[in-house]
């Protein structure tokens, strides 16, 4: 059992909205001389940990080969390694970078292999500054005067919430999509699931998972999960 056309043509019809207004937002934000360090076969930040809803998730299962669906689901299971194993969200963020890597779903060159139907995260994350700040291990290889200098460079950029050098207003502009697909969780499922990208978009390709989750039934969705060895807390939520 697979999500409903509908919900998926829901999260689409989001997608769409929101790529309409960043991309206004940009073309605004370049004119006014202020430059984006984001482009196509950049990839600094493909490593980091993504959450989604269930109906994104479902949206990218939807489209992937088989293939690609045994490479996104060893991306899962090591996340679920990682998740279980590290002692707090710092060191599980390091890992992810560091050790359980890369997207799977990049190409040779750096691209997105299935741009068209990325998570929101994908979407909303620029960089107002060089993309080396992107990369893993940027920061902890700073000196204390370098990390002083970076602060305050980000503090004088336009855009950026005065903290990091990602540009805020992007981030903000896609809340309704997260808003849409919860609404669309709701009527299709009378429920709602987020977590990680990889595990719940492994999840939405298995007949028996969607099928509980069609029937509303939270505690029978875990039960598949846990069968599947992809059960975690903190990498599937329910509401």
């Amino acid at each position: 059992m697979t999500a409903s056309a509908a919900l998926l043509e829901t999260v689409k019809a989001a997608y769409a909205r929101y790529e309409q207004e960043a991309g206004q937002f940009l073309q605004d934000y370049t004119a006014a001389g202020h430059p984006v360090y984001c482009g196509a076969g950049c990839f600094g930040c493909c490593n980091m940990p993504i959450r989604l809803s269930l109906a994104e998730a479902a949206l990218i299962a939807s489209v992937l080969t088989p293939e690609e669906a045994r490479k996104v689901e060893k991306h899962a299971r090591k996340v679920l390694h990682n998740a279980r194993t590290a002692p707090d969200e710092d060191e599980y963020v390091r890992r992810h970078r560091a050790q359980v890597g890369y997207c799977p779903l990049l190409g040779a060159d750096g691209a997105c292999t299935r741009y068209a139907v990325r998570p929101t995260r994908c979407r909303d994350t620029f960089s107002a500054m060089p993309a080396v700040y992107c990369q893993e291990g940027t920061w902890d290889a700073m000196t204390r005067p370098e990390r002083r200098e970076y602060l305050r460079e980000v503090r004088r950029t336009p855009g950026t919430d005065g903290e990091t050098h990602f540009i805020a207003p992007l981030e903000e502009m896609s809340e309704p999509i997260w808003e849409r697909c919860s609404r669309a969780m709701r009527r299709a499922w009378n429920l709602e699931a987020w977590g990680d990208f990889w595990v719940l978009t492994t999840l939405a390709a298995q007949p028996g998972f969607m099928a509980a989750i069609e029937r509303g039934d939270k505690g029978a969705a875990l039960k598949e999960a846990r069968q599947a060895g992809l059960e975690h807390p903190e990498l599937i939520e329910f509401a």
